[in-house]
């Protein structure tokens, strides 16, 4: 192959359209190696290598050397993705030449040669070009195929290999995909072209499409790109492979990748490689086909091979849902041979790479090509099985299984499923592509899904098929339908990934875009009419249908066991009803970690007591408030420590500032001025002057019951009072009670010893009544800065330290959690924030804190009972952190417990291993000296 002459005029031409010259480029720093080959007997590179090779290189290479049917091909390092944004989004000459060369070597290994403007071989050397991340990130990114296509090209292809219409065919799509992704051309426009088509002539598949009809398309896909973009498509081979390799390094900063790596924590700094591999074929005929398929169901994670193919056909088919696929057990009758082969290697892979594999195969005259391995995404009810299954098949252990299954994935889990005896009116059934159920309203596009979510309503995206361009939108959908696809399409496997329902190939239903309808049968539904969705069965029912609590099966119980196991953090839930208490030891919990005594005060018999309480000019006028409030407090917590029997309940004393509780309305003003019989502007007045302008910095907290302490000693009272009524009962209580907001020691001095006092005043009047004095013991929050630094101080007067990383957050970084939501994804998107502080903790600040006050509270109190209330503790990547901090609990809501559960045995495993690494470099570089 001969040089490749002016670089930067070639890449000027498939720019992004910035305008920015490459003789402006700023430096850049490439890696010593560029390009990595693999073919058989010559294989650069191997499974081990996915930070430079991305998943899919790597895994190339390692299937290549294990002697599978790769066709070769070469990966340019993902090393090069950084530096060709430092180059003004251009390729640096030295990753040209690399190319250059890699392509000849391709040239002589395939015994075909890539086309030039001059030079039309007679076998000529198509090629694909694929991204490929570290992770799977299913279309995220871009692919091309039959890359080295003109109008040349086309000709001498269709005759060596016997086939024109295979080639014309191969042409069309060639045109298709690179007008879209490497020159930025709608793809709506020529699919209009080609369905126009069809419809003319009476077709109602791509396949009847003649080589005359082929001819014509390709013809009015020119014109139509050079309408739209403005350009001439490129006839130059080699300058279609350079847009190309650029598209793919340029398509790791497109919104819907930057958004699918946000929602799964991938860092901007991982950058994709690019994979260039010969081209096969799998549309050359009947004998001819290509599939995407599963080492075991994904979805329920049954032990069978799973997947779907399409005769004649290419890769792209299968995944876009352009036409629904056949299921792979019906290859074994068509192509007996191909198929035994095709067993035999998933077989063997799956055995090699001791997970489940996702992999991608083209039969090309009856010959098996393998295009790709993977680890397969799964559900989390699939990953549970898989999981204990592979330990019971002995090809991994207990720790290794643990490590494999993403807490964040069991939600799925947790979610409701549709009621068995619920009326339901049937509307249609597509293919099952994503358990679960989804109700909510019908919309037809991702931006009317993110729209509506944004106001608050429920939706359920509504395509013909999905594409990446979906992604924002199926994230805020409560679940997708598709009318084409199959099981591997698009919609399926980033649904199920995301843990959403998800119903594909719903071919009955006929989707107007325009009108915004949906007919089905006798149906047809507009836009905002209700629709429910079961993944589990692919069912579609007309309008709202009940749903039910999940079950939860005995892999999950198994895997539970497992986590406990391992993990040394305790687990508890954030509780404030025996209902909750009741759901959160179900899941597994250990205790209450956080019981919010707010809460409480907004049921509808107490409201206006407490507005009594907060309203009240005198002491006595509130402490008579209180003392109707009391017995109603004393049966709350009856409740949840009779749910929570025998495990520890930490109950927060009031916390929110008192003007929350009270009306604020004209309307609710006039309407609680009556019923307290109050004069209306009196009662405005006060409202008025108990408004705070920053409530959460404001009077709340500790500071109430140093204003108010009548309110601290009721509430203790309660939890005391509460505790006698149940050792009556023969059960045993565990009250631990928490004072909020305290930044300073004189605080919680003062406060424990009220409510120490009131302990003691209610144990003196039940005296003879019960068998002994009980303990309760007496901690604090950590939610502010202050308390953090003086964490030693404070601790002399505290028997636990709870952190409150929700406030703690919000007074570390001066952000509110209810203003910074308009903001904070500009922040995490731009890589200001590596995530919102407000899911995963802030390691460098808040988290500094944390470890600080760790320590100082240590120095006072040594065995110090410590843990995390926040909703931080039930975020996978924040309980790493704990762990590593030395944290005795985590809490958090009860339907994340099974996700703490499992996420603090991974911690704890992970920490186990980095010790061993730790260890094994100490004695090398002890031994190196």
């Amino acid at each position: 192959m001969s040089n490749i002459s002016g670089v930067n005029m070639s890449q000027k031409n498939v720019s992004s359209g910035t305008g920015r010259d490459a003789a402006a480029a700023v430096k850049y720093k490439l890696p010593e190696k560029i390009v990595y080959f693999f073919s058989a007997g010559q294989t650069d590179g191997n499974a081990k290598m996915k930070e430079v090779l991305g998943g899919k290189g790597a895994n190339l290479a390692e299937m290549t050397s294990l002697g599978l049917p790769v066709p070769p091909g070469f990966t340019i390092s993902t090393e090069c993705c950084q530096p060709f944004y430092d180059n003004n989004e251009t390729l640096p000459p030295e990753v040209v030449i690399e190319v250059e060369l890699a392509m000849a070597r391709l040239e002589k290994i395939s015994g075909k040669q890539f086309a030039t403007e001059k030079n039309v071989p007679a076998n000529p050397l198509l090629v694909s070009v694929r991204s490929g991340a570290r992770a799977s990130m299913p279309g995220m990114m871009d692919t091309i195929l039959n890359l080295g296509l003109n109008d040349q090209t086309v000709e001498t292809l269709g005759k060596s290999a016997n086939n024109m219409r295979f080639a014309y065919d191969a042409y069309r799509r060639f045109l298709q995909m690179y007008s879209n992704v490497v020159m930025g051309m709608n793809g709506t426009f020529l699919e209009v072209i080609l369905e126009d088509l069809k419809h003319d002539k009476g077709y109602k598949a791509d396949t009847e499409l003649s080589v005359d009809d082929l001819k014509l398309l390709t013809g009015k896909y020119k014109k139509q790109i050079l309408e739209h973009t403005g350009r001439t498509f490129p006839m130059d081979p080699k300058e279609q492979l350079l847009g190309a390799i650029g598209a793919v390094f340029r398509s790791w900063n497109t919104p819907r990748a930057c958004t699918y790596r946000e929602m799964y924590g991938y860092p901007d700094s991982w950058g994709t490689a690019v994979n260039v591999q010969s081209m096969v074929f799998g549309n050359m005929g009947n004998d001819s086909a290509t599939g995407v398929a599963f080492t075991r169901d994904p979805s329920t994670g049954e032990h069978k091979f799973y997947g779907e193919f399409m005769v004649n056909a290419q890769g792209e088919d299968v995944v876009a849902g352009i036409r629904t696929p056949e299921p792979i057990e019906k290859l074994k009758a068509i192509m007996p041979a191909a198929f035994a082969q095709l067993t035999e290697c998933y077989q063997k892979l799956e055995k090699y790479f001791r997970d489940m594999q996702d992999i991608e195969f083209t039969i090309e005259r009856g010959v098996l090509y393998m295009l790709q391995t993977r680890n397969g995404k799964r559900t989390a009810k699939a990953a549970l099985k898989v999981a204990r299954d592979m330990i019971q098949e002995k090809l991994i252990n207990e720790s290794e299984a643990i490590l494999r299954i993403d807490p964040k994935g069991l939600d799925q889990l947790l979610h409701p499923t549709l009621d068995p005896k619920a009326m339901k009116t049937k509307l249609t059934k597509g293919l099952p592509a994503s358990p679960g159920a989804a109700v909510g309203q019908i919309v037809f596009s991702s931006e009317d899904a993110v729209a509506w979510a944004e106001k608050g309503k429920k939706v359920v995206l509504v395509r013909v098929e999905t594409s990446p361009e979906d992604i924002e939108g199926m994230v805020k959908a409560q679940g997708i339908l598709t009318t084409r696809g199959g099981m591997t399409s698009h919609a399926a496997v980033v649904a199920r990934g995301m843990g959403k329902c998800c119903v594909a190939g719903a071919g009955e239903m006929d989707v107007d875009y325009r009108a915004k309808t949906v007919r089905v049968n006798d149906y047809v539904m507009k836009e905002g009419d209700y629709i429910t969705l079961d993944g589990s069965t692919g069912e579609v029912f007309l309008g709202e249908v009940k749903t039910v609590e999940p079950a939860l099966d005995d892999n999950f119980t198994y895997i539970m066991g497992l986590s406990d196991k391992f993990r040394t953090m305790g687990v508890r839930a954030n509780a404030d009803t025996p209902h909750d208490a009741t759901m959160a030891k179900k899941f597994g919990a250990e205790g209450v970690g956080l019981c919010r005594t707010e809460h409480m005060f907004f049921a509808a018999d107490r409201i206006d007591v407490v507005r009594e309480m907060i309203l009240a000019e005198e002491r006595d006028e509130r402490v008579e408030a209180l003392d109707r409030l009391l017995p109603m407090q004393r049966e709350d917590f009856i409740g949840i420590l009779r749910a929570m029997d025998g495990l520890p309940v930490t109950i927060r004393l009031l916390d929110p500032p008192l003007h929350e509780f009270l009306p604020q309305s004209d309307a609710e003003i006039r309407q609680l001025a009556t019923r307290l019989k109050w004069e209306e502007n009196t009662l405005r007045n006060k409202v008025r002057n108990l408004h705070e302008s920053n409530p959460m910095l404001g009077h709340r907290g500790c500071r109430l019951a140093i204003t108010y302490p009548e309110i601290y000693q009721m509430q203790a009272r309660a939890i005391a009072e509460a505790i006698i009524h149940l050792l009556k009962e023969k059960k045993n209580p565990k009250a631990e009670i928490m004072i909020p907001l305290v930044g300073m020691k004189e605080e919680l001095k003062r406060l424990r010893r009220l409510v120490e006092v009131e302990v003691e005043r209610v144990q003196e009047e039940a005296a003879g009544a019960i068998p002994s004095k009980f303990d309760v013991s007496i901690g604090t929050m950590i939610e502010l800065p202050r308390a953090a630094l003086t964490a030693d101080k404070i601790a002399e007067h505290a028997e636990f330290f709870s952190f409150g990383t929700n406030d703690l957050t919000q007074t570390t970084l001066g952000l509110s959690r209810d203003d910074s939501a308009r903001f904070l994804s500009t922040y995490v998107a731009d890589g200001i924030l590596p995530a919102d502080p407000f899911q995963t903790v802030d390691r460098e600040g808040v988290g500094q804190l944390i470890k600080k006050a760790v320590d100082l509270g240590r120095q006072t109190r040594p065995n110090i009972k410590l843990g995390v209330c926040g909703e931080h503790g039930g975020d996978p990547d924040s309980i790493e952190f704990f762990q590593e901090v030395g944290l005795h609990y985590v809490s958090c809501s009860p339907y994340r417990v099974p996700i703490a559960r499992l996420a603090a045995a991974r911690a704890a495993l992970l920490a186990k291993e980095n010790v061993k690494e730790n260890i094994s470099s100490a004695i090398s570089n002890t031994s190196k000296h």
